[in-house]
């Protein structure tokens, strides 16, 4: 089974919701989401984010639903690390 492992991610996002809650919505995707947040650039109304996301299997879609429910915007996709695990057959 192929799983995503982490993703770095190229955000844009109003400057509410604080980065805070902003991470810790994304974290309450899973239980062992790790979610580090870089604000790279600053403007009047907006935050240009660095956002990492760490899991053992990674929602996508859930994150990116987050992102877009939060007023954000998915800018790109910067690095992904998958990993596939295959079941062995006894």
């Amino acid at each position: 089974m192929v799983k995503i492992r982490r993703v770095v991610l190229d955000v844009l996002k109003p400057h509410q919701p604080e980065a805070l809650e902003f991470c810790i919505q994304i974290a309450k995707l899973g239980e062992g989401y790790r979610v580090y947040l870089t604000v790279v650039e600053m403007d009047e109304k907006t935050q240009t984010l660095r956002l990492l996301v760490e899991a053992d299997d990674l929602d996508f879609d859930g994150v990116q639903n987050v992102i877009n429910q939060m007023g954000a915007s998915l800018h790109s996709i910067d690095e992904v690390e998958v990993v596939n695990h295959s079941e062995t057959m006894a």
